[in-house]
């Protein structure tokens, strides 16, 4: 038996060696494949089945001295068979064993060659092109050298020294774009932008997806990924973020410090001195080549001699065939007519399998006109001879070449970070960017400056190996936003930027001179930070006395505490004005550090992503919170410090696991408390102790497993927004009409018949009901009576006509009623006609409708959001 640490290597070779084989290998090994499936196929029906039924075809020969008696015997029979008639038919007089003997003789003696060794021969073939397939990596002399390649290109991939090389190529190809790009259309600095991202975005994200690039345990995987604020994936975010602080700022600024450290140095020169040597070994044979090229010509060879053979054997099949079997003697007869049960799908099994080896041949034919024509002796770095800093890549021939041209048919990408170990100024990628001023001035920043709706200008800076000088002349900056900014140093020149106001860093490894720091205390008011390790905190965090919101999304835990450094006990009691705290990560408990900012402390999220929070008696502390929000923390119940929180009006306890609601008396303290959201729970039942919530103004139950609603929920008079959407609600009591101060009501994703009349004539306030995707069979006709609703959804329904009494509810007019375009028909023109006129007036954004112009009005229910 063997171990599974003795198959991992196997396995983990198998994946590298992926990387040398192109599309065609690829689809030669599923050719192969499939023909030793349909050879096993015919060999199982061979062996499993009967071969051969044969009868007698001429008469006794001698009815004295055959098997079937004496005369007197054959009298009696004679007499019994006039007396009682039998059925027509000659009768053979052999037993079942002389059936069987002479099935076998015939089976050897008549059946054709093809007919009984075509599947073992099939199978043979199969196997032999299987193994012939990955020849050229298990040969002795080739997969040593094969799997040092694949190691040394693992190690590349995974060196930040190639990131920092292949960023300042990129760099330095832009800078000199730029400069050809103004001396033609100066007015228009930001036409080499996007090309400057693309290649920088291509040089440091290539290959992400490739086998060779998973991070060693050294790089700490075992931490999880941080929310990535970009449109990129979170895994390739963070593997851009890996490779970025590692990255080393110019050396002619004493100001800045290298980011890769002295292990990073010796490890690079290590790896340069390993590819030099691996060059030298593989450029002086040919043997790879060789094999490959002698693989391929060998099942060309074998596909033309399998194919000379086979084809002529398609009409040796035959269903019926006679046997002439000197066996007269035993059985009495010597002509037999036999039947070849298998004939017809071993011609079928025959003709897929010669259509496979077609195929096949065909791609050996493709791959030999491919290395003839084709000079892959010879390599050349084309597009990487393109960037400035790596125009010295040397030319690499033999068996190195025809590697990196394999390599170049899996993922062009590979191929250019080994060129950086391969070229002498690869060495040296630690060299300032002397364009960096001049593509980055201040003209070419302002133009990308933009305007929200609230009137603040905000500037995005992506992937810069350090903050241009330029940026601390926008003194009416509202917002910056810094991503992936390999040296984040803020200098003393950030006091002109006087309306700074909030702060973006996502993934930077922010440093801050000592008069700088003076100006974010005393304007900085919004800080977001985006990092994957607590390490990354910057200590002058805790500093900002006048930061009033603070968002925090990444790994927080460890085993000191919340924080490795940032999060030690007493580090907030600094944030004076704190008000608002966004936490995005993974806590087992509540951070105790929270109560030294209770006094201040309005809103807290915490945004779990699926841990389980054990420990939430901190939260009692925190008596002076208005808004909580406990999102992806895996509750199962509610817990008892939400009674502390005299003060709380909204709680939001969505994407967690609660069923039950046992423990709403509680909330029953809250005296406050006006909007309460559970959706997306699990929730059956609502128990009669929700009526002691007199002051819910908003209830959101949405995308849980409701059966039923309790008469209890009906007691809420000051009800303004119901939220039902999403569960398995058959029916709505006629009670709902003792909410009359209701103005929403989504049940929307439900399995309704009909809506009680009662709503239409209490619930005259209603604004917007969504009743789309139910079961609807028609509609009352008292709807006319809701004169102030403006938003009516009633798609996805069984309904087969409305009443006309919609063209009383004025407020649809212009597209406020949401049906299928046929059941708009349904009504009499002047009604239609009505109901599409324009109406003056602004509607009012909902919670279940966004706010567009009639023309362009699309609304979804919360289920239709979540699928």
């Amino acid at each position: 038996m063997f171990s599974l640490s003795e198959l991992a290597p196997l396995n983990q070779h198998q994946n590298q060696c992926k990387l040398l084989k192109p599309w065609w290998e690829v689809f030669m090994d599923y050719l192969g494949v499939l023909m030793l499936l349909a050879s096993v196929l015919a060999c199982t029906e061979q062996l499993s089945r009967e071969k051969l039924l044969c009868i007698p075809l001429d008469p006794l020969a001698s009815p004295s001295g055959g098997p079937g008696g004496d005369t007197s015997q054959q009298s009696t029979t004679t007499t019994t068979t006039a007396a009682n008639p039998q059925p027509q038919g000659r009768r053979t007089h052999l037993v079942y064993q002389q059936y069987v003997y002479i099935s076998q003789v015939c089976y050897h003696d008549a059946l054709p060659f093809c007919s009984r060794f075509f599947p073992y021969m099939a199978l043979m073939q199969s196997l032999v092109l299987v193994a012939s397939g990955s020849f050229w990596l298990h040969f002795p002399h080739t997969s040593a050298r094969i799997e040092h390649f694949l190691t040394i290109l693992s190690k590349c991939c995974e060196s930040p020294w190639t990131s920092q090389a292949l960023s300042n190529a990129a760099q330095q190809e832009t800078a000199q774009e730029t400069n050809v790009t103004s001396q033609k259309a100066p007015s228009h600095p930001s036409l080499y932008l996007p090309s400057m991202n693309f290649i920088r975005h291509a040089s440091l994200d290539s290959g992400c997806n490739s086998p060779l690039l998973k991070r060693a345990e050294s790089f700490s995987i075992s931490d999880p990924p941080s929310p990535c604020p970009t449109s990129a994936k979170p895994s390739s975010l963070l593997s851009l973020q890996t490779h970025s602080t590692k990255t080393t700022p110019p050396d002619n600024d004493p100001r800045h410090e290298v980011s890769l450290d002295k292990n990073d140095g010796e490890q690079a020169r290590a790896l340069f001195e390993k590819v030099r040597k691996f060059r030298s070994h593989s450029e002086n044979s040919t043997i790879i080549y060789q094999v490959y090229l002698a693989q391929t010509v060998f099942k060309l060879l074998l596909v033309v001699l399998i194919g000379s053979y086979t084809i002529p054997l398609l009409s040796s099949f035959s269903f019926s065939l006679k046997c002439e079997a000197e066996e007269q003697a035993l059985v009495g007869y010597s002509s037999f007519q036999c039947i070849h049960v298998l004939s017809s799908l071993l011609r079928k099994l025959l003709l897929a399998y010669m259509s496979l080896l077609g195929v096949y041949g065909l791609l050996n034919l493709y791959t030999l006109g491919w290395i003839l024509q084709s000079a892959l002796r010879q390599f050349s770095f084309h597009s990487v001879k393109n960037m400035s800093s790596l125009r010295e890549v040397p030319d690499l021939r033999n068996d190195l070449a025809f590697l990196l041209h394999m390599l170049d048919q899996y993922d062009p990408l590979l191929v250019q970070r080994l060129s950086v170990f391969l070229s002498p100024l690869g060495e040296s990628p630690q060299g300032e960017d002397k364009g960096l001023e001049r593509i980055w001035g201040e003209e070419q920043l302002r133009a990308l400056i933009t305007e929200d709706t609230e009137g603040s200008s905000r500037l995005t800076l992506v992937a810069l190996p350090r903050i241009p000088s330029a940026l601390y002349t926008l003194s009416n900056l509202h917002v910056l936003r810094l991503e992936l900014i390999t040296d984040a140093r803020f200098t003393a020149q950030l006091s002109h930027m006087s309306s700074l106001r909030e702060l973006h860093l996502h993934h930077c490894s922010a440093a801050i001179a000592p008069g700088a720091l003076s100006v974010l205390q005393d304007c900085l008011e919004i800080l977001h930070l985006t990092f994957s390790q607590p390490s990354q905190l910057p200590g002058w965090v805790l500093s900002l006395r006048g930061l009033q919101q603070l968002h925090l999304s990444g790994c927080l835990h460890s085993e000191g505490g919340v924080g490795a450094r940032s999060w030690a006990l007493g580090s907030l009691r600094h944030l004076r004005h704190l008000r608002i705290l966004v936490i995005r990560s993974m806590l087992p408990r509540i951070p105790g550090e929270l109560c030294e900012v209770a006094g201040t402390l309005v809103r807290l999220e915490i945004h779990n992503e699926g841990t389980r929070l054990l420990a939430q008696s901190g939260l009692k502390r925190l008596v002076g919170l208005t808004e909580l929000l406990l999102q992806d923390c895996q509750l199962e119940r509610l817990p008892s410090a939400f009674t502390a929180l005299i003060n709380l009006r909204s709680l939001d306890l969505q994407h967690n696991r609660l069923r039950t609601l046992e423990e709403l008396n509680g909330l029953s303290l809250l005296h406050r408390l006006s909007n309460l959201r559970l959706a997306y729970n699990h929730i059956v039942a609502l128990p009669p102790s929700i009526s002691l919530l007199q002051r819910l103004e908003l209830l959101d139950l949405a995308n849980n497993q409701l059966h039923c609603v309790p008469l209890a929920l009906f007691t809420l008079r000051g009800l303004q927004k119901l939220l039902l959407s999403g569960n398995l609600l058959e029916q709505l009591p006629g009670e709902v009409r003792a909410l009359q101060s209701l103005t929403e009501l989504d049940v929307s994703g439900n399995r309704l018949e009909s809506l009680p009349s009662e709503l239409f004539s209490g619930c005259l306030k209603l604004h917007v009901l969504n009743a789309s995707h139910n079961y609807l069979r028609s509609l009352p006709r008292e709807v006319g009576d809701l004169t102030e609703v403006c938003r009516l959804d009633l798609r996805s329904n069984n309904l087969e006509e409305l009443p006309c009494e919609v063209v009383h509810c004025s407020g649809l007019y212009g597209g406020g009623l949401l049906v299928e375009d046929w059941l708009l028909l349904s009504l009499p023109p002047l009604v239609r006609h009505l109901l599409n006129q324009s109406q003056s007036g602004s509607r009012t954004e909902t919670d279940t409708f966004p706010i567009f112009s009639p023309s362009q009005w699309c609304f979804h229910s919360a289920l239709e959001s979540q699928i």
